[in-house]
């Protein structure tokens, strides 16, 4: 009797291997399938069929007390498991998953991770001991490589990937591709020394070995189950595995005892940018747009040549199909070129589809493929531009397809709550970068910024905001940028935690947070994201953390850090519909305690530290004038005493006594005169140069205006500079130089003009009557040659 068991061994994602399985499939009329895939999943099998399912789409398979322990299985349309389910579905034939288990997959590896941990804190003695008894020897499973290279270095290409779209998926021969397959990759791993079924020496390897003894546990049990055609398609490599000799005693012995968790399965949106190799993938192919462009075209080829007759119009013939897919290629490079203004005529097409022709022709291949193709386009249609070249790549050979799922697949509520918020904004999640660019005054744009900002409270950045221009501060426009990535999914999964619905969750999660905190700053910078996401339960619970947390603490540094996220509500919480009032009263607190501990705060300070508060007081000042424009309030006359009081207080650095000074002249709480008065003071002859420097740095606080508009500080400045003999000036020259390098270039030459004007202040004067006209005149002669001018 001969086996009823039919092997084949695919490519994950091989279009070629799926167009070769279908035409098997219609030969051998399998009554059972078997698929290497999660057993978890065999209940979600029927909604392949679904209209709604288009795929690429991904089983997520995740635990139910650990949802952040989980594993993607993708499908695209040219997957061969894709099409052996639909063929499954369609004929009315049982289709069942049959790799491990991945509750067991998944309890390995927290056992693994939990080694780890104990080894990591062991003694490093023991640990070394251990290490030393560990070590495994270097060979084929500690260094692994591409097997299928050695197969493509005999057959004259680069690498193994180049080889296999050549020779397997640019083809479709059914049933004997198989057979070459099966020969060439049980050939491979007998002689490649990769092949650890007896004598796993890594956890990788010993879970090899425990998922194709499941395999073979299943392939026994449907033989018991009386199949007559039974189909195993799974990965080429495991062939080997599948046939060997073992026994269903010793594969229970294998499984024996192995952990299991509880675990669920749904199926998620997925995208090629995630099939591909660069994302990170392990069974990642190079160009699923490329694969997706190979599949469609072999399908287009096949029905355009259903019911001629002759082994040379089919599709699995060498040729067949193979040139009007190059020339479809071109094409579409062709108009993505021209969506974008770019020329690219007929001509270009012609060159470039003959250059590939010629190409493949030197390399004895029957026909071109992706190399030749891109080579020919960047030689004749894009003349080298790699800007041209990388989007070709991106939304070609890769591809930016993003999958749907049906409604009814299982899903979690807050899932459901967020697709209905997508479909009911009209925001569709899509894997293109979109820039979205909200007017806050409209009531749909202000919910659509409300659903951002909540989504990022729970860990799901699918939108990120920009930081300047129309979406800054103070304007009534957001502008964010969108891409949605499948990896959300388990994130909505992970956050269900939290609550069933968007606004649920975040509240939950914000609450979460703010036990956690520990500095005032972050628990304000809560309060604003919270602000912004339109949760007032939120608030209250995050303002009222932060007024516990500012009760306890005396330090002065944290809580200016605190007032600035704390007053972006005052900036344009009217847009937003916001209730000011909710954070006011705890605004108020924050300030009276920060001008408590302010002038203290510029004691015993160095350079470095004193900077840093300078930013905190700049920070504060804008931050209590949000809130109080008109300065009316207790609050700000509060601040405003103490900035009076560190300006005057002789222990702090002189760079912030400076900055204190020149905030209470902006303000109008000292005169001109008095500030011209602290100015000769500090910048004295008797006052040391160094600290006399610091405090004119704090005082023009890197801005020129007060220097050009103010003629009562011109000279005492230049007083003060003209006065220094060389040794000082020598030492305050890098501190000066600093100040007015950060003034921009229009303030630097009107400060220079300035200075170049007779009658500009005392500096002026006294360079005036110590002129020498003897000494100015003796470098007139030689003025006079190098610029050609006659005396």
């Amino acid at each position: 009797m001969s086996d009823p068991v039919h092997y084949f061994g695919v490519r994950h994602h091989g279009p070629g291997c799926a167009r070769s399985l279908l035409a098997a499939f219609e030969v051998l009329k399998p009554d059972c399938v078997l698929i290497e895939g999660p057993p978890e999943a065999d209940g979600l099998v029927a909604a392949v069929l679904d209209p709604a399912m288009t795929p690429p789409v991904a089983l997520l398979t995740h635990g139910v007390e650990e949802s952040g322990r989980a594993v993607y299985h993708p499908f695209a349309s040219f997957s061969p498991e894709w099409q052996a389910l639909r063929w499954a579905g369609l004929a009315g034939v049982p289709v069942r998953f049959i790799d491990l288990p991945v509750g067991v997959s998944l309890a390995l590896e927290r056992a693994g991770e939990e080694e780890e941990r104990q080894a990591a804190e062991a003694p490093k003695a023991e640990q070394a001991g251990q290490a030393g008894e560990a070590e495994e020897p270097a060979g084929p499973s500690t260094r692994r490589c591409d097997p299928l290279d050695w197969l493509a270095r005999a057959a004259g290409y680069a690498d193994g990937e180049t080889w296999w779209n050549h020779m397997v998926e640019e083809r479709g021969d059914g049933e004997d591709l198989f057979a070459a397959i099966s020969e060439a990759m049980t050939t491979l791993r007998a002689e490649s020394g990769e092949d650890e079924t007896l004598a796993p020496r890594t956890p990788r390897a010993h879970r090899e070995v425990l998922r194709e003894a499941h395999m073979r546990q299943c392939i026994r049990a449907a033989r018991k189950e009386g199949f007559e055609r039974i189909a195993v398609v799974c990965g080429a490599w495991h062939l080997g595995g599948l046939r060997a000799d073992f026994t269903a005693k010793a594969d229970q012995a294998l499984l024996k005892g192995v952990p299991k968790l509880k675990v669920t399965s749904t199926w998620v949106p997925w995208t090629y940018r995630h099939l591909a190799r660069a994302s990170g993938y392990g069974a990642g192919i190079h160009s699923p747009g490329w694969y997706e462009h190979l599949w469609l075209s072999g399908q287009e080829s096949q029905e355009s040549k259903e019911g001629q007759e002759g082994h040379e119009g089919k599709i699995g013939h060498p040729g067949g199909g193979r040139r009007p897919r190059a020339i479809g290629w071109l094409a579409r490079v062709a108009r993505l070129m021209r969506e974008r203004d770019l020329d690219c005529s007929s001509a270009h097409l012609i060159e470039a589809a003959r250059l590939a022709d010629t190409l493949a022709a030197l390399r004895q291949r029957p026909a071109p493929g992706l190399e030749e193709l891109h080579e020919a386009t960047r030689t004749v249609m894009t003349l080298g531009d790699e800007a041209v070249l990388g989007f070709i790549r991106d939304e070609l050979v890769i591809g930016d397809r993003l999958g749907r799922v049906p409604a009814d697949v299982p899903t979690v509520p807050l899932q459901r709550n967020l697709e209905q918020l997508q479909k009911s904004l009209r925001m569709k999640p899509e894997a293109t970068q979109k820039t979205l660019d909200l007017d806050l005054r409209q009531p749909n744009d202000l919910a659509r910024s409300h659903l951002l900002h909540r989504l990022r409270l729970i860990d799901l950045p699918w939108g990120e905001i920009a930081r300047t221009g129309k979406s800054s501060r103070g304007t009534f426009h957001e502008v964010w940028t969108l891409q949605w990535q499948p990896e959300f999914a388990l994130r909505v999964i992970e956050a269900s935690r939290w609550g069933q619905s968007v606004a649920q969750a975040a509240t939950t999660a914000v609450a979460e947070r703010c036990g956690r905190a520990t500095h005032l700053a972050a628990l304000a910078e809560l309060v604003d994201r919270v602000l912004l996401a339109d949760l007032p339960e939120a608030v209250t619970i995050a303002s009222r953390a932060l007024q516990d947390h500012a009760a306890v603490t005396g330090d002065a540094d944290q809580l200016l850090g605190a007032l600035p996220p704390l007053a972006n509500v005052f900036r344009y919480g009217n847009v937003r519909q916001t209730d000011a009032a909710l954070v006011g009263h705890v605004f108020d607190g924050l300030v009276t305690r920060a001008a408590i501990s302010l002038p203290l705060m510029g004691d015993s300070l160095d350079e470095a530290a004193a900077e840093q508060v300078r930013d905190r007081v700049l920070g504060a000042q804008a931050a209590v004038r949000l809130r109080d424009p008109g300065r009316q309030s207790e609050p700000s006359t509060q601040w405003r005493a103490a900035i009076s009081q560190l300006a005057a207080r002789e222990g702090a650095h002189a760079l912030l006594r400076g900055l204190c000074t020149r905030l209470l002249l902006d303000d109008a709480l000292i005169t001109a005169d008095d500030a011209g008065t602290a100015m000769s003071l500090q910048l004295s002859r008797a006052a040391e140069p160094a600290k006399a420097a610091a405090w004119l740095d704090g005082f023009l606080n890197r801005n020129a205006v007060v220097l050009l508009h103010h003629d009562g500080v011109w000279p005492l400045v230049d007083g003060w500079l003209g006065g220094l003999d060389d040794e000082h000036f020598i030492r305050v020259l890098p501190l000066v130089r600093r100040t007015f390098a950060h003034f921009d270039a229009g303030e630097r030459r009107d400060l220079g003009q300035r200075a170049a004007r007779k009658g500009s202040g005392a500096g002026a004067v006294m360079a005036a009557a110590e002129w020498d006209d003897a000494r100015a005149a003796l470098p007139l002669p030689l003025l006079r040659l190098m610029l050609g001018v006659e005396a």
